[in-house]
C-alpha cells in the first residue's frame, strides 16, 4: 500500500504555534547559550502544574539516565564515564571497555535488564574503536559490584567500522516479550547504507537479552539480509520507547535540514532514508542528493514531522496516573529546540502538541519516566544536570 508523505496545514501550524491521546551538524553541538540558575521552579502547563527540581550533577555532556530498584540511578557521560547516583552522591563506575569519544560518539545509552532484580544485568551502548581511527556502535552488559562493572560481556558490534563522529543511534528499549531493541545510525558519511540490508547502519535491531538473534526476526531466513535487523531506512534514531499496553514501538529520529520524524516502527518495514525524506540538503538547501522524492511506493511515511526542527533526543511515554492529564502521551526531547514536546497520540496521527520547559534548561538530551511516575530530564551541556518533573500544586 502506498504511504504518502503529505504535510497537512494543521501539522505545519503545530510546528509554529503550538496549541490544542499517543544546520544537523549543529544538532548535537554542546551549546551553552541557555542555562538554569535555579534549583527548583514551579511552572504552569496547559493542563498540569509542575515542579521542576535539580536532583543531581553537574555531569559532563551526559547522554542517558536509568533507574535501579533501590531508588538510585545511573547516568552516562559521553566522554566515557558511568556515574552511579545514590542519595545525591555520585560514584564513577570502573570496569568499562575502551570507548572512543569523538563528535557524537562516546558512552551513550544505559538500560537495566527488564528483570534487573533477579539478573543484575546493565546494558551499555557505546562507540567502539578498532585501532584504525574508526568506530562502530557496540553493546555490552555487566553487573554492578560496588564501584565496578563486572562480568562484562560484549553482546553486539555493528558489522562495519567507519570514520568516527556522527550518527551512532544507540537507543535501547525492551519489548513486552523481553526482546531488546537497539538503534544504529547511518553513520553520516554514506547515507545509502541505510537501504542496504547487509549493513547494520540506519536500522533498528531486535536481539535476545544475551545478544543472540530471535528466531522470529523479519529477515532471519534471508541470505541477503543481516538477521538482527528489525526495520531499516532510518537516519539516526535518538528517541525510542515501547508502549507497555500495546507493544507499539515509537521512535524519533533526525532528518537533515528539517525532516525530523516520529515513526511507529513495525517488523520488516523500510522507513525510506535517504531514498525519500522530508528534509533538505544543508549546502544547497534543495532536495537531498540521495533522495528520489518525498514519497515512494513501499516506504513508510512518518506519523508526524516536527516543524520547526526539534533535533530529537530522548523519548518516553507517560504510563501512570502521576500526571493524570498526560497519561498515554509521548514526551519527546529536543536538542536544538530546547524543549520537551508533549504529544497526544492517536493510532495514526498526533492529535495535539504542547511545548514544555521551553528554553528553561537549554538543550534536552534525555527524557525518562521513573518507576515513581515522575519524569526525569537531562540537559546537554559541558556542565549539565538531572532534573525531576513532578506534579505541582
Amino acid at each position: 500500500m502506498k504511504q504518502f508523505r503529505n504535510l497537512s496545514i494543521a501539522s505545519v501550524l503545530l510546528g509554529f504555534a503550538i496549541s490544542a491521546c499517543t544546520p544537523e551538524v549543529n544538532a548535537d553541538y554542546n551549546n551553552d547559550n541557555s542555562s538554569s540558575d535555579w534549583d527548583s521552579k514551579d511552572m504552569r502547563t496547559e493542563y498540569q502544574r509542575i515542579t521542576v527540581e535539580k536532583v543531581a550533577g553537574p555531569f559532563e555532556i551526559p547522554w542517558a539516565v536509568a533507574f535501579l530498584p533501590d531508588g538510585s540511578y545511573l547516568v552516562t557521560e559521553r566522554p566515557g564515564r558511568l556515574q552511579h547516583v545514590r542519595y545525591g552522591e555520585m560514584t564513577e563506575i570502573g570496569g568499562l571497555p575502551e570507548i572512543k569519544s569523538r563528535g557524537q560518539g562516546g558512552l551513550m545509552e544505559v538500560l537495566p535488564h527488564y528483570d534487573y532484580e533477579n539478573t543484575g544485568w546493565i546494558y551499555l551502548a557505546y562507540s567502539k574503536p578498532n585501532g584504525n581511527d574508526e568506530t562502530a556502535t557496540a553493546l555490552i552488559r555487566g553487573k554492578l559490584d560496588g564501584d565496578q562493572l563486572v562480568e562484562v560481556e560484549e553482546l553486539f558490534v555493528q558489522d562495519r567500522y567507519s570514520q568516527p563522529g556522527r550518527h551512532y543511534g544507540s537507543k535501547l528499549a525492551w519489548t513486552n516479550d523481553g526482546k531488546l531493541l537497539m538503534s544504529i545510525g547511518d553513520r553520516g558519511a554514506n547515507p545509502p547504507r541505510a537501504q542496504d540490508l547487509m549493513d547494520h547502519a540506519g536500522t533498528l535491531l531486535r536481539l535476545n537479552a544475551d545478544g543472540s538473534v530471535p528466531s522470529d526476526n523479519p529477515f532471519v531466513d534471508r541470505e541477503d539480509a543481516l538477521p538482527e535487523i528489525f526495520s531499516y531506512g532510518h537516519r539516526n534514531i535518538q528517541g525510542l520507547v515501547v508502549c507497555p499496553e500495546t507493544n507499539t514501538i515509537w521512535v524519533t529520529e533526525h532528518g537533515p535540514r528539517g525532516g525530523d520524524e516520529l515513526n511507529r516502527v513495525e517488523a520488516g518495514l523500510n522507513y525510506g532514508w535517504p531514498t525519500v525524506t522530508l528534509g533538505w540538503d544543508y549546502r544547497t538547501q534543495g532536495v537531498y542528493p540521495s533522495s528520489e522524492a518525498r514519497q515512494r511506493e513501499g516506504m513508510i511515511d512518518p506519523i508526524h514531522e516536527f516543524l520547526p526542527t526539534l533535533a530529537p533526543s530522548g523519548l518516553t511515554m507517560v504510563t501512570t496516573d502521576r500526571f493524570p492529564n498526560w497519561s498515554g502521551d509521548l514526551l519527546a526531547g529536543g536538542l536544538r529546540a530546547e524543549r520537551v514536546l508533549r504529544m497526544v497520540m492517536g493510532t495514526d496521527e498526533v492529535y495535539h502538541v504542547e511545548e514544555l520547559l521551553l528554553q528553561e534548561i537549554g538543550r534536552i538530551r534525555d527524557v525518562r519516566e521513573a518507576p515513581s511516575g515522575d519524569i526525569y530530564v537531562l540537559n546537554n551541556r559541558s556542565e549539565s544536570f538531572l532534573y525531576r518533573v513532578s506534579p505541582g500544586n
